[in-house]
């Protein structure tokens, strides 16, 4: 048996890992009070304003608890606010602030920045090939 770290999963995990890392260490630097995840979920709120929380959480990987977490922190931070569904008075609707929508725009940069660096070297070709590979292992454990 192969060990953990001989395997495919040992790498695409170490990948995503400093990947992260990465991304976070450049939000730093930039002066931006936001983490990768926040960013994950700020911009699927601003690209899907009418996602409910569990959505959220499954579009973004984490668990329901996390997502909280990380939706309370921008709400004190002024990102985002909070309001009742008219309809149904027990959904709570996400809301963009102005401080958030500014925030993505000063940040965009430095995300398409820090990909573009991630990336840097690898062909259009064996991006398709990887994201083709990973769409199949994908495929064959979602069908397991």
């Amino acid at each position: 048996m192969q060990k953990p770290k001989e395997t495919i999963f040992y790498t695409i995990d170490k990948a995503i890992r400093t990947y992260r890392q990465f991304g976070q260490r450049q939000l730093k630097q930039g002066g931006y009070p936001i983490t990768v995840d926040q960013w994950l979920v700020i911009t699927q709120i601003r690209d899907n304003p009418a996602t409910s929380q569990q959505e959220l959480a499954k579009k973004v990987f984490k668990d329901n608890a996390s997502i909280t977490r990380i939706i309370e922190l921008l709400v004190k931070a002024g990102y985002l606010k909070r309001a009742t569904e008219a309809r149904d008075r027990r959904r709570v609707k996400l809301i963009l602030t102005k401080a958030g929508d500014k925030l993505i725009k000063e940040v965009e940069d430095v995300v398409s920045g820090y990909r573009a660096a991630a990336l840097k070297g690898i062909s259009k070709n064996s991006l398709g090939l990887l994201q083709q590979t990973l769409q199949q292992l994908i495929a064959n454990c979602e069908e397991h």
